[in-house]
């Protein structure tokens, strides 16, 4: 299959751009789920003083948004957790009747993984970081695995490690962590070869885990993002059974070539319906688009062109 016939662009990409929100210069890669009789979302907004914030946003059909014009407020009961002022990079996912979400924190101490809890997407209890700086692009899995909850996530420190690898941990109540298990890291040569990390929350099919994930190359202009994919064993996600040689989307259009970060695409959520998979990308560091394929033409893309 050629990769230009397995995702198909919106045709009025971007869908979400700064004019959605007071006071923003960019909304980007953020989280999308469905939910009641639509979608919900939380939202990257960088300011105009550019300070980062993370907004709740609802929609009907996924593509025309309402997003809070004021950011997401956190309670806790533990007064020792405190969201942090620089936050960005949210994923969601669903698990039985509760909504959680990660996101990355800017600390002292370098980038780590910020984790919270909703029912309604009005009140959002945080809780403990599952995992020490430095770490980023962490997602939950959307089930249990072997009983015990699972993410994937990159330790990411500011020395000889800037980038990392892909990692599989677990949990039995979302607090303390452990079993970690290196998944897969950059290759040599080509659009990932600078690093990777993981996007939106793993889908299950039949041939595994789907994982969409992005990778780097590094230009003489700078760095350039793509979407690849992966299939992970169901029942031990760490091992991997497949593994894009070519990517799934490059960046080709203006939009998501132009922008505060050029060359840009960072794949941050996929919906699941009727046998499709709506993936939403935030472009360019600037705005947000959304692309659709068939699950089945993903899967089988993997499979054929993998190393």
């Amino acid at each position: 299959m050629a990769n230009e016939t397995v995702f198909k662009r919106y045709e009025h990409n971007p869908i979400i751009t700064a004019e959605a929100v007071p006071r923003a210069n960019s909304i980007h890669n953020s989280a999308v789920l469905p939910f009641e009789d639509g979608y919900v979302g939380i939202f990257r907004v960088d300011e105009i003083d550019l300070s980062f914030t993370m907004h709740v946003g609802k929609s009907r059909d996924g593509i025309d948004w309402r997003i809070d014009a004021e950011p997401l407020k956190m309670e806790s009961d533990d007064p020792e957790i405190g969201i942090e002022a620089r936050t960005y990079d949210p994923r969601l996912t669903k698990i039985e009747d509760t909504y959680y979400f990660t996101w990355c924190i800017d600390s002292p101490q370098g980038p780590c993984i910020g984790l919270a809890v909703t029912k309604d997407f009005k009140t959002f209890s945080q809780m403990e970081n599952p995992l020490p700086p430095s770490n980023r692009n962490c997602v939950l899995f959307p089930r249990r695995i072997n009983g015990k909850y699972a993410i994937l996530h990159r330790p990411s420190d500011r020395g000889h490690t800037p980038f990392g690898d892909i990692f599989y941990s677990t949990s039995p109540d979302l607090v303390h962590w452990g079993c970690h298990r290196s998944v897969f890291g950059t290759v040599n040569g080509g659009w990932q070869s600078t690093k990777i990390g993981p996007g939106p929350a793993p889908v299950e099919t039949e041939d595994g885990w789907l994982l969409i994930y992005h990778g780097v190359w590094t230009s003489c202009n700078g760095y350039l993002y793509y979407a690849g994919g992966a299939l992970l064993d169901l029942d031990k996600p760490w091992k991997v059974l497949y593994r894009t040689r070519d990517y799934l989307l490059a960046p080709t259009e203006l939009y998501e070539r132009v922008g505060d970060v050029p060359n840009v695409i960072f794949p941050s959520s996929a919906v699941v319906r009727d046998g499709r998979l709506r993936l939403y990308y935030g472009c360019a560091d600037t705005c947000i688009s959304i692309a659709e394929a068939k699950l089945a033409d993903i899967v089988d893309f993997v499979k054929k062109h993998s190393f």
